[in-house]
């Protein structure tokens, strides 16, 4: 049994059109600067102030060791993290 009407695909059509509900970090401090895009990784980032942003916007694969030092091929100290985050808020 196919199915014709015009009422019908109306329906169908509009949620095929509809644009998908996405979820955002939403950190402490309202200044927080998230301008990094979903789907980046440390190798994409150019600078320790990034590679903070994008950990603490939820990428928990940018500190895969957990020793709190995030894309440790741009952040080299635990010192300089802790600074960026007291900055942002994160």
């Amino acid at each position: 049994m196919t199915i014709s009407s015009p009422l019908f695909s109306v329906p169908i059509l509009s949620l095929l059109l509809l644009t998908p509900i996405t979820a955002e970090a939403k950190p402490e401090n309202p200044n927080f600067p998230l301008r990094l895009a979903a789907g980046r990784t440390c190798k994409q980032v150019a600078s320790c102030a990034e590679a903070v942003e994008l950990w603490c916007s939820g990428y928990r694969r940018a500190d895969a060791d957990n020793d709190g030092i995030p894309c440790e091929n741009i952040c080299h100290s635990r010192e300089k993290v802790d600074r960026i985050r007291g900055m942002i808020g994160c």
